[in-house]
């Protein structure tokens, strides 16, 4: 391990370590102003009526591969020997929703998480999309995905990299050393080209971006067959939000301003979608995963598939993988009307624009109706945690 991983590890380790010691003593036990009270689980409005061997199965799956997508925090040893607890129970025969639960409720303390500005916390959903797409250029299909590049180097939690922005994740390896990876305005105009890293090529930049937000998707061949898309890297810049720079453009209400609308913006106009697109200088980088099932949800951070409505994105440098975390808000159901939703979930995900403690993303499937219902979830929403006993 190099001096830069066990610093990255260490940080990471004490971080984890933080909430068990101070959870015992004291009521306030996170870092950053964030408040945590302790919430009796049959308290909870929705509790007793959710399915928690669904959430018990995904958790009985493990806290995160080995390694995992995207590198978070160090799941703390009392988690992964509550995974472990799971398999070895769900490997003595099926677990129903009331033993699920009371593995929940014995295992784990309910915490609910209280940001330092506000009194709850924050939800939106994300979604597999599906486009259509081709293994060649052509004038139909004309912009690339890449996969990652080979001097694409990812900084790892608690790793500091002198003479760089503090503010950047990953950066390119040169005869020089580490130097800030090309954004997306170089990328499009050609930093790229020539090291044989497309992948396949789509319809417009507009797919492009919106696969990238998302993080995965499924590209439709003009043969009828389907290849997923599994995250690989990015450039290590700063994502910015395209809604909440047009919003701003354009006098949207910030609560008008979904992802459909966007892409409809964009997709009426290529120039001005052009120059929108380039203010992110955020680029994510794909592979392909021929061998994913089709009935298989997309590959999360922590490396395994999602699960829809019961997989979550959260912050990855103060989250660990595999926690679980129950949610209380009131969201649409794509209907046009909007419904109660108490549910647990699983810590399977991060994302560029997840930050804070009280933060998440909230996986809802994959396609188009998946997608129109991610695209209208900006809601508040209780933040519970379940940290091991």
């Amino acid at each position: 391990m190099n001096d830069g991983r066990a610093r990255a590890f260490l940080a990471s380790l004490l971080f984890c370590l933080i909430p068990m010691t101070a959870l015992a003593s004291s009521p306030f036990p996170l870092p950053r102003g964030v408040h945590a009270e302790d919430v009796p689980p049959r308290d909870l409005p929705g509790w007793l009526q959710d399915d928690q061997a669904a959430a018990f199965a995904i958790f009985a799956e493990g806290c995160m591969a080995d390694p995992p997508l995207r590198e978070g925090v160090t799941p703390p040893p009392i988690l992964e020997a509550a995974c472990t607890r799971a398999r070895a129970l769900a490997a003595a025969g099926p677990v129903d929703r009331e033993a699920g639960r009371r593995f929940f409720e014995d295992n784990f303390r309910f915490l609910r998480i209280r940001p330092a500005q506000g009194e709850t916390g924050f939800m939106t959903g994300y979604f597999e999309p599906e486009f259509e797409g081709s293994l060649t250029r052509s004038d139909a299909f004309p912009t690339p995905l890449y996969d990652r590049p080979k001097d694409l180097v990812t900084r790892h939690p608690g790793e500091t990299w002198p003479g760089l922005a503090p503010e950047l994740s990953a950066a390119r390896r040169t005869e020089r050393g580490l130097e800030a990876f090309p954004d997306r305005a170089a990328i499009d105009d050609g930093a790229l080209e020539g090291q044989g890293l497309e992948i396949l090529w789509l319809r417009d930049p507009v797919d492009r971006f919106v696969l990238q937000v998302q993080g995965s998707g499924r590209i439709r061949l003009p043969d009828g067959s389907v290849t997923r898309l599994v995250y690989s890297g990015r450039n290590g810049l700063p994502y910015t939000s395209l809604g909440r720079v047009l919003s701003q453009r354009e006098a949207i209400p910030p609560e008008q301003m979904t992802m459909d609308r966007l892409v409809a913006r964009l997709k009426a106009d290529a120039g001005f979608a052009r120059e929108l697109i380039r203010l992110n200088r955020s680029f994510v980088f794909f592979t392909r995963r021929d061998d994913l099932p089709a009935e298989a949800g997309p590959i999360g951070g922590a490396g395994l598939p999602l699960t829809p409505l019961r997989s979550v994105a959260i912050d990855r440098s103060i989250w660990p993988y595999g926690l679980p975390v129950w949610i209380d808000a009131k969201i649409p159901d794509g209907q046009g009307r909007e419904a109660p939703f108490a549910r647990l979930t699983i810590a399977q995900d991060t994302g560029s624009a997840i930050l804070g403690p009280a933060r998440l993303d909230l996986f809802i499937g994959s396609g188009a109706a998946a997608g129109h219902r991610a695209g209208l979830i900006r809601h508040p929403t209780s933040f519970i945690v379940l940290w091991p006993r």
